[in-house]
């Protein structure tokens, strides 16, 4: 049963690093898609789920909110019996890749001006506005 249990941490963590670097890698790809005139970085539904993402992030450090995806994969270790990140190569990747220890402000800060960064960029690169078909009666 402990081995399903570091199998579905390990699921957590890799879910968790997925909605990290979608939100890093989505403004990097905004910013430069901009300077390289790519149309897709302008697509109105990426754009929302892009700053929807951030938003939430911001929401959580503000309010002092620990993750779930957080609270899920501990509780999922301690039910595997490990107390420390002992997982498989890649979710020790994943996981040192994502945390490392610095004061809660440190954190907030970051999140703040990556949320600003965001919106920036939807100010200075605008998507375009969902098209909609007229459906025929």
């Amino acid at each position: 049963m402990r081995l399903i249990y570091l199998i579905l941490a390990d699921l957590v963590v890799t879910v968790h690093f997925a909605y990290v670097s979608f939100v890093i890698v989505g403004l990097a790809l905004t910013i430069v898609g901009a300077a390289m005139r790519w149309n897709w970085i302008r697509n109105f539904w990426f754009r929302v789920l892009h700053l929807l993402m951030i938003a939430v992030v911001v929401a959580e450090a503000w309010c002092g909110v620990t993750c779930p995806l957080t609270i899920w994969e501990n509780k999922l270790r301690r039910l595997a019996g490990q107390t420390t990140y002992t997982g498989g190569f890649v979710a020790n990747l994943l996981h040192d890749a994502m945390f490392f220890d610095a004061d809660p402000w440190v954190f907030t800060l970051g999140y703040t001006l990556f949320g600003v960064a965001v919106i920036a960029a939807l100010v200075f690169f605008p998507p375009r506005p969902p098209k909609y078909k007229a459906k025929p009666f």
